[in-house]
């Protein structure tokens, strides 16, 4: 890439509202560094703190999404599961005068369809449906093949403003590249 295709790729962003944009291999490590340069943004730009501290959550909770689910991992041999480098996209921005968390990985092509009946499921609930269902789901043992308590997508429907947005694109390769959209 040369230099004005850098400069048309950072005034794109501008257009659009970005305000950070990652992509590449994510670990706890570069979520840390990523949530402390968001922590700052949202300070400078005098943001309420309610506000901030919601796009923070579903930041972190999207994030730890593509880190652990991601299909392009990598893990350390001997290592936890928090050593583990996964490929993937995270962007935070404005669009509408309101706050959004978008992110985005390969998963499996067996995944695609529980993810997707999981997330219509979600995004069918109401504010108070959600309260019950995140209730009735701390209750139970996590899922087969999770890395946390199965709660992170009702966490992110939980404190976004509107239903989240999602898509899966086939890759013909038996994965699925996954987007995920949270306004607040």
């Amino acid at each position: 890439m040369l230099a004005s295709d850098f400069m048309a790729f950072h005034e794109a962003s501008r257009r659009n509202g970005i305000i950070l944009s990652f992509g590449g291999d994510l670990s706890e490590n570069v979520l840390f560094s990523l949530g402390e340069v968001l922590k700052l943004r949202m300070q400078q730009g005098a943001t309420d703190a309610g506000v901030s501290k919601r796009v923070f959550s579903i930041f972190v909770e999207q994030a730890q999404n593509v880190i652990r689910y991601s299909a392009d991992k990598l893990v350390p041999h001997g290592s936890p599961a928090s050593g583990m480098v996964s490929s993937g996209l995270i962007v935070v921005g404005i669009e509408d005068g309101r706050f959004f968390v978008a992110c985005g990985n390969e998963v499996p092509g067996e995944h695609v369809t529980a993810l997707r009946a999981r997330l219509d499921h979600i995004v069918g609930l109401s504010g108070e449906e959600l309260k019950k269902y995140y209730r009735e789901r701390l209750r139970q043992p996590a899922e087969e093949g999770s890395f946390g308590g199965s709660i992170g997508l009702i966490e992110i429907a939980r404190r976004s403003s509107a239903p989240v947005e999602y898509d899966f694109q086939a890759r013909g390769d038996d994965r699925s590249f996954f987007c995920l959209k949270a306004f607040i």
